[in-house]
């Protein structure tokens, strides 16, 4: 059969990848006349690189990663654009089983409050003597990196002095917590439903209690392809809108949890990614906990690349010194994510989108329509701490969080 356009993706075998598994695998892209071809990879460093050599005309991204590109703190590197989240959530932070009983002694709880288990954490770390303990994300310019500095910072510890960050593969993590490499990691699933369960690992908190209706991947595309595609690029937006609602439907969840278990996506059992899918997970010992927004693929505009996400990630690169902030700065991370694209190449749909392409992430406290149709819900969206971030003020909000 031939198409009308042809497009390479890469991945890595995360359940945040099931908008391009799915949007190939239930005919969703062949639908948009695309013939969608998916690689897998290992690291988030061969992604960004094939992209940049051209092996891939977009990929499954960590949502930093393309302004992290973009301000030229890493190389090689393509100009990327975001013309699309892949979801909300889908993070948990894990830690040995050590680490866990030490942190029960100062008052953690088996309900995965950040709140909570970070002063209990906070007090463990601070009865070491000359011990850091290390845990692992990554990639330095990752969600995961930049959502457990905040919960360690706002908990009152120092994640530069007081905790060793270092950076390795997700399907790593767990097989290191178990020989004593490091002391807990901050992954996405499958991998700490892998930790709990197969290494005897206890989650502590979900980035969903850290920070609600949070960011996690996105679609990372080659600016110089996406400038030269645009059809391509809007009939592979559609076609990944579709399978968003698709994966969101509670009745595929079975059948989702099969086509990302087969060997050329996750390569683990269905049974390990059921937990994430359904938001029952396990936390260790043979214990579960409901989270409410663990994984969101479509509801409360989880597709929709919203600049306050991108302005929130270049705060952070800011507040741990991978990048000085300027102005010139600020537009680049800005302008990395393009809801204008995602507007253009959804609006043949009639779905609800927002009508702003920022919000203050952190005012919604409840669920809240919208619009004057009321048919989008955005929120909860808050960080554990209570404290908001305005996009219009980000100066400010950088200054506040280099006191902290």
């Amino acid at each position: 059969m031939s198409y009308s356009h042809q497009i390479t993706a890469g991945f890595l075998p995360l359940l945040d990848s099931a908008l391009l598994v799915v949007a190939k695998e239930r005919g969703f892209a062949e639908h948009e006349d695309l013939e969608l071809t998916l690689a897998r990879e290992r690291s988030w460093a061969s992604i960004r690189d094939r992209l940049a050599v051209g092996h891939f005309e977009v990929a499954h991204i960590l949502a930093p990663m393309p302004i992290a590109c973009n301000l030229g703190l890493t190389a090689p590197a393509p100009r990327m654009i975001v013309p699309m989240a892949l979801g909300l959530g889908g993070n948990g932070v894990t830690v040995s089983a050590e680490l866990w009983r030490r942190m029960l002694d100062h008052g953690a709880t088996e309900d995965l409050d950040a709140r909570t288990n970070g002063a209990a954490l906070c007090k463990v770390v601070s009865g070491l003597s000359q011990e850091r303990l290390r845990f692992a994300v990554v990639h330095p310019y990752s969600g995961h990196n930049y959502e457990l500095r905040y919960w360690l910072a706002a908990s009152g510890i120092d994640p530069d002095h007081k905790i060793e960050i270092l950076v390795l593969p997700p399907p790593d993590m767990g097989d290191a917590l178990q020989e004593g490499v490091i002391d807990g990691y901050c992954a996405g699933e499958p991998w700490n439903s892998f930790g709990t369960l197969k290494r005897g690992a206890h989650l502590a908190t979900v980035k969903a209690e850290i920070w609600k209706s949070s960011p996690e991947k996105v679609l990372g595309v080659n600016g110089r392809w996406g400038d030269a595609h645009p059809e391509a690029l809007a009939a592979l937006l559609r076609s990944l809108y579709k399978a968003s609602l698709w994966c969101a439907d509670l009745a595929n969840r079975q059948e989702l949890a099969t086509l990302l278990a087969a060997p050329a996506y996750i390569d683990r059992p269905a049974e390990l990614l059921l937990p994430a899918l359904s938001g029952v997970l396990p936390t260790g010992g043979g214990e579960t906990r409901t989270v409410k927004d663990f994984f969101v693929p479509n509801a409360k505009a989880a597709t929709f690349p919203w600049k306050s996400h991108a302005l929130w990630f270049y705060t952070q690169m800011v507040r741990w010194q991978q990048v000085a902030h300027s102005d010139a700065h600020q537009k680049v991370a800005g302008n990395t994510y393009r809801p204008d694209i995602y507007r253009e190449a959804l609006k043949s749909l009639g779905i609800a989108m927002p009508s702003a392409s920022a919000k203050v992430e952190g005012a919604l406290e409840v669920e809240t329509p919208v619009g004057s149709s009321g048919a989008l819900t955005l929120g909860p969206d808050g960080f554990f701490d209570g404290n908001l971030f305005d996009p219009d003020r980000v100066e400010d909000y950088i200054a506040t969080q280099m006191q902290a």
